[in-house]
């Protein structure tokens, strides 16, 4: 079964909005054994909208989300009587159901809820417990037109209870199932290089895709196939083959986020941990809070920007910020041990370097970055040395001395 997804609104268009609908909806759909062969962004225009409609033969469910505004004479509800040929007709129940819920809020009612209860005929409408506009399914020359709300949890909403519901019952698929292995310190070419021999010798029903972000990469392991158990049992097989080839890479094995990975850590041996923190500005405990439950096992960070905030709330010597710069092995050690003293933690990262576009020099370049994590009876140091966009240096700092951290816990 083929799919193609379009999306309607103007604020996408001018960036004003991000699609998230359409990510969400491919890997639900991807899930059922569904391929997406189209994904479309077009403005709230008549002509546009019908030129899409008039391509739904190119696959076999079409699955459309924005548009659907509140009134008689809106642009969609007039592009789909002009493609279906049919009329609007008013819907009793589907006023009913927005009477009922405006009356238990207590929210005025307005003329323009009844004109949104003019909807196509021929369509098979979907109840919508979510909002107000009902989803919208209709058939054409063997095509399945699905209409949704731009409204991300109106649309999932949809998807979740009647769409794909109904996909799985009159589309019998074969079953697709993936395996994410997640990798941090290698570019995918280095990886590619490790692994030949294992992507060369996948089954021809599998596949392996890279899938690179800032500092990681993650490796995705598909495959289809209609008996599920054995088709899970390879996918693990395989998923085990690839960690055993990369183990100095892999950080995870699923969605799991490694600050997530981290607190798990923490908690299992009890431990609190502080940042200190320069060229990242925050970054690091940004990410290490943005995780529920993290006050069991973070307590703060020190943003440690100037040489002064070193100084006086690190305790790191003046001499060492003379001899050695605040870009150094030595500065990041006494930022460890004078964040342990001051946040009282057990464990400490700290990070200091030059992300630029400016401040490098040639002996420590735009993206010399020296990290430290460590305890009061240890302490470990790392040098990067990344490239000369800011914005990167930073993300690329974050991640990199997370997973120096991930790797001291797990020596520890």
């Amino acid at each position: 079964m083929t799919a193609r997804i379009i999306t309607i609104g103007d604020e996408i268009l001018i960036g004003q909005t991000l699609d998230t609908n359409s990510s969400w909806m491919a890997k639900n759909l991807n899930e059922l054994g569904v391929e997406i062969v189209e994904h479309q962004s077009i403005s709230d225009d008549k002509p546009q909208i019908l030129e899409a409609l008039q391509r739904g033969n190119l696959a076999d469910v079409v699955l459309v989300t924005g548009g659907l505004g509140p009134t008689r004479d809106d642009i969609t509800k007039l592009a789909l009587i002009d493609f279906f040929q049919t009329t609007l007709e008013f819907d009793q129940e589907t006023y009913d159901r927005i009477v009922a819920a405006f009356t238990k809020r207590d929210i005025p009612l307005t003329p323009l809820h009844k004109e949104q209860c003019f909807l196509p005929a021929a369509a098979e409408l979907l109840p919508n417990k979510k909002g107000t506009a009902p989803g919208m399914w209709l058939e054409k020359d063997g095509t399945a037109y699905v209409f949704m709300p731009g409204v991300p949890y109106e649309m999932k909403y949809l998807m979740e209870a009647e769409v794909l519901p109904k996909i799985r019952k009159t589309h019998q698929q074969e079953i697709v199932a993936h395996r994410t292995i997640q990798t941090i310190g290698s570019g995918e070419t280095s990886i590619a290089r490790r692994i030949t021999d294992f992507e060369d010798n996948l089954p021809t029903h599998m596949s392996l895709a890279y899938l690179p972000s800032l500092g990681t990469v993650r490796l995705r392991i598909s495959s289809k196939g209609e008996h599920p158990t054995a088709l899970n049992e390879e996918l693990d097989a395989k998923a085990t083959e690839l960690v055993s080839l990369i183990p100095d890479l892999v950080f995870a094995t699923g969605d799991e986020t490694i600050e997530a990975i981290i607190g798990k850590l923490l908690l299992e041996k009890g431990l609190k941990l502080g940042t200190a923190e320069s060229c990242t500005g925050g970054g690091i405990a940004q990410k290490m809070t943005s995780i529920s439950g993290s006050s069991g096992y973070f307590e703060g960070s020190v943003v440690a920007y100037s040489n002064r905030i070193k100084n006086e709330l690190l305790q790191v010597k003046q001499t060492t910020l003379d001899q050695h710069g605040a870009v150094s092995e030595q500065t990041v050690q006494e930022m460890v041990a004078g964040a342990i003293q001051h946040l009282g933690v057990d464990v400490a990262v700290a990070v200091s370097g030059i992300a630029g576009p400016t401040g490098g020099t040639p002996d420590k370049p735009v993206g010399t970055i020296w990290a430290a994590v460590g305890t009061k009876d240890k302490i470990i140091t790392k040098k990067f040395r990344f490239g000369r966009d800011r914005t990167k240096n930073i993300h690329l700092t974050i991640n990199y001395t997370l997973n120096v951290l991930r790797k001291f816990l797990l020596a520890g």
